[in-house]
């Protein structure tokens, strides 16, 4: 085998798996996520709440179309739609009220560098020193 059908073979070797490379893309590339998952008690809360307002929406549609048809469904359809729209409003506010609660227990990141906690050990020296001799803090 000569030089030049050397070259010209690893060159459609070469060709070959240049062009393998190209048609192999992967589907997707994964990123790191720029959002953390919600907490498991905000999530149970936010699914119940979508659960209740997508049956909420269901009943009003129902409620519609009965009223449309004049069937004696039609009424009450439309009492247990209002009753069902106070219960969404509920699962909403709950949602609302699940997550504050949660960022308020285990939200709050304390650091040793924190200004807050700088603070609290001056005041704890301070009451140290100014109060050596007192048996009480009045």
């Amino acid at each position: 085998m000569g030089t030049a059908q050397r070259r010209s073979a690893s060159e459609d070797g070469t060709a070959t798996q240049a062009q393998e490379q190209a048609q192999y893309r992967p589907l997707w590339v994964e990123e790191p996520a720029k959002r953390y998952r919600m907490p498991d008690p905000v999530r149970r809360s936010a699914v119940r709440a979508l659960i209740i307002v997508a049956v909420t929406l269901i009943q009003a549609m129902v409620a519609f179309f009965c009223t449309m048809a004049e069937s004696w469904l039609a009424f009450p359809m439309v009492i247990s739609s209002v009753a069902s729209t106070v219960l969404a409003t509920w699962g909403v506010v709950d949602v609302l009220v699940t997550r504050q609660v949660w960022n308020q227990r285990y939200g709050v990141v304390s650091e040793p560098s924190s200004t807050a906690r700088s603070l609290r050990r001056e005041r704890r020296a301070a009451r140290r020193r100014g109060g050596a001799g007192q048996l009480s803090h009045s």
